[in-house]
């Protein structure tokens, strides 16, 4: 489990075949490795990746065809940012909301404006996911919990403050950019007990 509280931006510092599969490098920043065991889990733009070798300035991880194919790990080249978020441990506080590290789904980026100091980003989802956001709920892009400003149609809506854009990698959003969203637990959830009520 994860915050949505990006600890750190790294960059993929190396990309490896293997029998279908990618097996990434990535270059950690000032993320604190400390403590950091093999099989620890790390999220990768939103992804819960597992650390299968690591030092003091990076880690590596395999990555499999079906995450490949339902996240935009499979977009990233040599030297792309990525945000970073080491695994929740009972003793931190939760400063975000609860995220899984398994992505729903990618969405697009379709406006960006700013916002007095903040800049305004919509982004356009699947419509099978529209149903689990809502206006002042919480989700999860590429990573980082954010709550949701506004809805419409397709489309939900995000106020970056300052502080969020310097610590991740929102401040390099385009017009068209890919993006990993996590839809909040607790929907999930009460769409499945309501259902089986």
């Amino acid at each position: 489990m994860f915050t949505g509280i990006v600890q750190a931006t790294g960059r993929l510092a190396a990309i490896e075949e293997r029998g279908g599969d990618l097996r990434l490098t990535i270059a950690t920043g000032s993320l604190c490795m400390d403590n950091l065991d093999l099989g620890d889990s790390i999220a990768v733009n939103g992804v819960c990746l597992t650390a299968v070798a690591f030092d003091a300035q990076s880690f590596a991880a395999d990555v499999s065809r079906e995450t490949l194919e339902a996240t935009t790990l499979g977009d990233l080249g040599v030297a792309s940012r990525v945000n970073l978020e080491r695994s929740l441990t009972l003793s931190a506080s939760l400063g975000g909301h609860l995220v899984s590290g398994h992505v729903d789904g990618v969405g697009r980026v379709v406006s960006l404006e700013p916002d007095a100091r903040s800049t305004r980003i919509g982004i356009e989802i699947d419509a099978s996911l529209t149903r689990y956001v809502a206006r002042k709920g919480s989700i999860t892009v590429d990573g980082t919990s954010l709550t949701v400003n506004d809805v419409s149609g397709t489309s939900f809506f995000v106020n970056i403050v300052p502080h969020t854009l310097e610590r991740t990698i929102m401040a390099g959003y385009q017009q068209g950019t890919r993006v990993n969203i996590e839809v909040d637990l607790i929907a999930r959830y009460l769409e499945r007990l309501v259902g089986d009520a």
